[in-house]
């Protein structure tokens, strides 16, 4: 799945702002790949969820959480991804290729990224070649599912762009 023209368009807007700001506009709100939801719901693994895919036991329940929650909760779970990303990638990147491993990493876990052939062949120089193993991460709950085949083809659209021209 492509990214969408309206998803483009916000992503270089913000890219002067790093790859955090892109990562956010990239994961959150209703554009967002997370996709906003003001409720808790159990996702594809059971495991409640709210906002921008939001977990843990902070979760109230049957509240309808705000925009303002939503964006203070995905700016604050995305930290631990960007500090992963940052300390473990050793090779230049552009701020795109960046954020996408910041999304990767917020939806597939610190753990598994550090001990990943991705990133092993990207801390090797291969670029292409790690952006593809994006794709082998379409599982949860022991199933494939169509909307993290989406995801990972968006996030492997952003690995592979050098600049806003490669979206």
């Amino acid at each position: 799945m492509a990214i969408s023209a309206s998803l483009r368009n916000k992503l270089i807007a913000v890219a002067g702002a790093g790859s955090i700001a892109i990562a956010t506009v990239f994961l959150g709100g209703q554009d967002g790949v997370e996709g906003r939801k003001y409720e808790a719901y159990k996702d594809v693994a059971g495991v409640w969820t709210v906002c921008d895919g939001h977990t843990g036991r902070d979760i109230v329940i049957g509240k309808k959480y705000t925009d303002r929650e939503c964006d203070r909760l995905l700016w604050k779970d995305l930290q631990p991804a960007k500090a992963t990303v940052d300390k473990l990638v050793k090779v230049p990147l552009s701020e795109y290729q960046r954020a996408s491993l910041y999304s990767f990493v917020f939806n597939v876990g610190s753990d598994a990224f550090a001990k990943s052939t991705l990133l092993r062949k990207l801390n090797k120089g291969d670029q292409e070649g790690a952006c593809e193993e994006m794709r082998r991460w379409v599982f949860a709950g022991g199933m494939k599912w169509k909307g993290l085949q989406n995801r990972r083809e968006m996030e492997r659209s952003m690995c592979l762009a050098e600049s806003k021209d490669d979206l």
